[in-house]
């Protein structure tokens, strides 16, 4: 099994080769399965050795039925024992998933609520609303429209 990092048209992607076969391969892409022909290569009988170089040339998704979405990963609340206040300095909403910030709905100085949208993330061919998870002040937008996140990015940072 052998994972990769790959960027394309700006977005980073999590690839792992799970096995090779004559013509294709089973990957997994940023954790979905999938199944993918491949023209051009040559595996050894003995063990699934790429010798000779590969293009993808299609994929296709699993069945319906083991595509279940799992729901976004949060980042736990500043305080678990107490509520988040307009003292929460230092705590910052993260990406939960890979994506393409499309909006951003909140400024420098501007105060936010517990559970107020913030941005919006497209990931996988999906928006995805990024909810506040603090009440405070906003310090910092450190992404932008149009800007390409990790999971785990710093997206907003409170006062």
């Amino acid at each position: 099994m052998k994972e990769y990092k790959i960027t394309i048209n700006g977005n980073d992607y999590s690839v792992v080769i799970n096995s090779l076969e004559e013509n294709s391969a089973s990957v997994t892409v940023n954790g979905a399965e999938y199944t993918a022909e491949i023209e051009g290569m040559q595996v050894k009988s003995e063990s699934p050795e790429v010798i000779q170089q590969q293009t993808v040339i299609s994929a296709s998704a699993p069945p319906a039925a083991a595509r279940v979405a799992a729901p976004p990963k949060r980042p736990a609340p500043a305080s678990a024992s107490a509520p988040a206040s307009a003292s929460s300095g230092g705590a910052s909403i993260k990406s939960p998933l890979p994506g393409v910030i499309l909006e951003v709905l909140v400024r420098e100085g501007d105060t936010v609520k517990m559970g107020q949208k913030v941005m919006t993330l497209e990931a996988m061919k999906m928006e995805n609303n990024i909810e506040s998870d603090v009440e405070g002040t906003v310090a910092k937008v450190a992404k932008n429209a149009g800007d390409s996140v990790l999971e785990g990015d710093v997206l907003i940072t409170f006062a």
